[in-house]
């Protein structure tokens, strides 16, 4: 008799582990802590500035088409190593000029401008200025320098539905953003632990951004993303089970359902006798 309770009592045990490996996940959902509140937080502008490497397209419009010719880079058919995937470069069509490692371009007519550190709004204005400056175009025909990134881009890793290299052309993408780009975390991604690395000058540092918090993630250094960005989310404790031999280690819901059912089966041995 004292085997049969036993038995019963490591079964109600087994049983509750059981339930409580297969309970519904808790870290799932992201903001976690706006879900009864709303929450307001004040988010700075975050525009891109330009650095050596950067690949960018400069076009004069202006009534004069002589100076326009002039000043224009030609278009070409195909540009070497453009990509062709959804969400690359779009530009590929389109002749450009690479920041060198001080952050000048060689410019036509005009020779080195540098532009390092500057936004695409504060690059134009000072293209513009020189060629006015030089009289190579002329305020009365009304000039217009447009300034377009080509080259500049973000890398998303690990547990996303599209892992991959994204074209970053606009200011103020946020990291909820490019995630989207990637077609969301799988429910595989470990919301509370996802990476960013990020290369300042000779140093590259590692951010934490926390999803299941509104607070954290809004107030995240790495909110806004930067050209050459990279984002690894990596796995949940499911997943990592899983990479296991059968997943089958004493905290999965299979070795739980395993023990179990040996467990009730000896029990119904013992009680039948």
């Amino acid at each position: 008799m004292r085997t049969k309770r036993v038995l019963r009592g490591a079964v109600l045990a087994l049983t509750a582990g059981l339930l409580f490996a297969c309970s519904t996940p808790t870290k799932i959902a992201y903001f976690q802590d706006t879900a009864d509140q709303e929450k307001t937080i004040n988010l700075p502008q975050a525009t891109i500035r330009l650095q050596p490497g950067d690949m960018i397209s400069i076009v004069v419009n202006t009534k004069d088409p002589e100076s326009a010719a002039v000043l224009n880079l030609p278009y070409v058919t195909q540009r070497l190593g453009a990509a062709s995937r959804e969400g690359s470069y779009n530009n590929a069509q389109m002749s450009g000029y690479t920041l060198d490692p001080k952050g000048d371009i060689d410019f036509p007519m005009v020779g080195k401008i540098n532009l390092a550190g500057l936004t695409r709004s504060e690059a134009s204005e000072r293209i513009k200025g020189i060629l006015v400056e030089k009289s190579l175009v002329n305020l009365r025909f009304n000039p217009v320098v447009t300034v377009e990134f080509m080259n500049l881009g973000i890398s998303i890793m690990g547990e996303v539905t599209r892992p991959g290299h994204f074209a970053l052309n606009k200011d103020n993408l946020n990291i909820l953003d490019a995630l989207s780009m990637a077609g969301d975390l799988t429910i595989y991604g470990n919301r509370e632990n996802v990476r960013v690395i990020r290369t300042e000058g000779d140093i590259q540092k590692t951010y934490i951004v926390d999803l299941t918090s509104a607070e954290s993630t809004l107030n995240s250094p790495v909110y806004y993303l930067k050209q050459d960005d990279i984002i690894y989310v990596e796995p949940n404790e499911v997943k990592m089970r899983q990479s296991t031999v059968n997943g089958n280690n004493v905290r999965s819901s299979s070795f739980w359902i395993s023990v179990a059912s040996l467990l009730t089966t000896i029990t119904l041995f013992f009680i039948r006798k």
